[in-house]
Parts: C-alpha cells; sequence; structure tokens
C-alpha cells in the first residue's frame, strides 16, 4: 500500500459462463440438444435461447464411435427463431474434443 494512501484494486471481472448440459431420462424431457457441429461451432435447438455474446460451458455427447463427452467453453454468436435455438462459437475445446469433432466430420464426409 502507498504511504499515506490506500491501494487501488483492478477488478479482473470474467463474463459470466452458464452451464449447457442437459441429461435426460427420456425424449419427453429433451430441451435442448445439438443438430449440427463444425469445427468452430455448434447449433444448439432450444426454446430459451441465450443471448448473443454470452460464455457457455459446454459438455454433450457426440457418437463417432461409441459415445464420447465434448467439453468446452463457446459464445453465443446467433439466435434463431426457425428453428428456434442459438448458434454457437467455439472459444476452447480441449484437445480431446476437437480430435473427436474432426472424427466426426471425417466420419460424415466418408459417407458422402
Amino acid at each position: 500500500m502507498p504511504p499515506g494512501g490506500s491501494a487501488t484494486k483492478k477488478s479482473s471481472l470474467r463474463p459470466k459462463r452458464v452451464d449447457i448440459n442437459r441429461d435426460f431420462d427420456s425424449l419427453e424431457r429433451l430441451t435442448e440438444y445439438v443438430s449440427n457441429v463444425s469445427k468452430s461451432g455448434a447449433f444448439i435447438r432450444t426454446r430459451d435461447p441465450w443471448p448473443v455474446g454470452t460464455k457457455l460451458n459446454l459438455k454433450f455427447t457426440l457418437v463417432v464411435e461409441d459415445p464420447e463427452i465434448l467439453e468446452g467453453v463457446g459464445e453465443v454468436v446467433r439466435v434463431s427463431d426457425k428453428p428456434r435455438g442459438m448458434g454457437v462459437r467455439f472459444v476452447e475445446l480441449s484437445e480431446k474434443s476437437k480430435t473427436l469433432i474432426e472424427q466426426l466430420l471425417e466420419k460424415q464426409r466418408a459417407r458422402r
């Protein structure tokens, strides 16, 4: 602390993050799901999309050979009414999640 003064604290606020991880017992309870995935992001269908700019903690299952969990941080970049949902850009992904997306995209290309 400076002599005769007070220390000035700089705030290091982080953007609010919202968890996206819906576990469900049956399809009747399913309210959010990923309908499209690319290297750069995903489209999440939901009745109640978050506003553009919202940071999301992502955790959802992708099926390549076996179901595997993709984890990371995304940011809402657009909201859509038809279909109802939000476009999310990947901000941070684990190396495992990046590899999983690449495997999924390669499998889709092979089907064409």
